[in-house]
């Protein structure tokens, strides 16, 4: 027990050699509930294993990321390509000597919020819902009001607001006027997340037989490679070298470093982005079993808000209105889950 106590300020003390830069863990803005501190993990190693334990990130594995309902194995799931964003996150925080705990609790739990079905799912609730519907901020409602039957996770400030500001606009991969995270841990894992869902987005393409990788831009393919590990070495590569005054070493700079590409890869990148919305995502979103998913999330809003009492117990207690309800229940549904349920309360 005594060598217990040591073992969380041991983890502390080790941080103290990470950049100035870094989050320290026992600097953190703390939890919104007060809690006894764990004698052997640090907040952020205690947030990484919440999240990992929490109901909604199991469910992700029957989450579809684009392609809905594959015939195949190797389409990547909301899961895998939470994982894939943690090793591609924690790879860059290694780098620049960043706090790797709390960048792979970030990432981790990033996508907590996402609706069966993708980004469907996501538009369908946005346009349904009054109030609007963003994945980012449901997975912060997530972790602070829906798990723990009502209870939440009480996480860390620090992981809060990098859950909230991880998502980009759709034309810049650099992050551009979407939500900046207030840590350079949570700017690599918006950063990662990019990555991640860019690679393995167009291989789940060609796997598809949507694309071949003789399609992808020309001018991207010379820059960044044309395998997929290829262009995310290439990625992760320029990355840590253009934000490498994020580990604190420049003795002459002053501002805050910033965690970014530089100018050609992240041309070549945003093209390859711009890419797959006119060859993938757009096409794939008028394909029969996008249309199909619309429907099923339709058809699921419409009867829960006018039968409330359908709603498990858990959702009815919340105080928030009844469609808040209703989309709370959607949204944490898994796409076999959704499919199921609409074919068996709607006529």
């Amino acid at each position: 027990m005594i060598r217990q106590l040591g073992v969380r300020q041991l983890g502390e003390e080790k941080e103290e050699g990470l950049s100035p830069y870094a989050v320290k863990s026992k600097l953190s803005r703390g939890r919104r509930r007060e809690e006894a501190p764990c004698p052997i993990r640090t907040v952020f190693q205690r947030d990484r294993d919440r999240i990992i334990h929490s109901k909604a990130f199991r469910r992700l594995k029957h989450k579809t990321q684009v392609f809905i309902a594959p015939l195949g194995d190797h389409y990547v799931t909301r899961l895998t390509h939470t994982l894939e964003v943690s090793q591609i996150a924690r790879t860059i925080a290694r780098a620049l000597n960043l706090n790797e705990d709390l960048t792979e609790a970030i990432a981790l739990g990033h996508d907590l919020g996402h609706t069966p079905f993708g980004h469907v799912g996501e538009d369908v609730l946005n346009e349904l819902y009054q109030y609007g519907f963003r994945h980012n901020e449901q997975s912060l409602r997530v972790v602070d009001r829906l798990e723990k039957d009502g209870q939440g996770l009480n996480l860390t400030e620090e992981v809060r607001d990098g859950l909230l500001n991880h998502s980009k606009p759709r034309d810049d991969i650099s992050g551009g006027d979407g939500g900046r995270p207030s840590t350079l841990e949570g700017a690599v894992c918006q950063i990662a997340d990019a990555i991640a869902y860019v690679n393995h987005d167009i291989g789940d393409a060609v796997r598809a037989g949507i694309i071949t990788e003789l399609d992808l831009p020309l001018s991207s393919v010379k820059v960044l490679g044309i395998s997929n590990s290829q262009r995310i070495n290439t990625m992760v590569t320029d990355i840590i070298e253009n934000s490498w005054a994020a580990r604190g070493n420049e003795a002459d700079n002053t501002d805050k470093p910033v965690i970014r590409m530089g100018s050609p890869v992240l041309e070549a990148t945003n093209t390859l982005r711009d890419f797959l919305f006119e060859r993938v995502y757009n096409v794939h979103s008028a394909q029969e079993e996008a249309i199909t998913a619309r429907e099923t999330i339709c058809r699921l809003y419409g009867y829960l808000t006018e039968h409330e009492d359908r709603l498990p117990l858990e959702y009815s207690a919340y105080r928030d209105d009844s469609s808040r309800r209703v989309v709370d229940y959607i949204a944490g549904m898994t796409d076999g889950y959704a499919t199921r349920l609409a074919s068996e309360l709607v006529p």
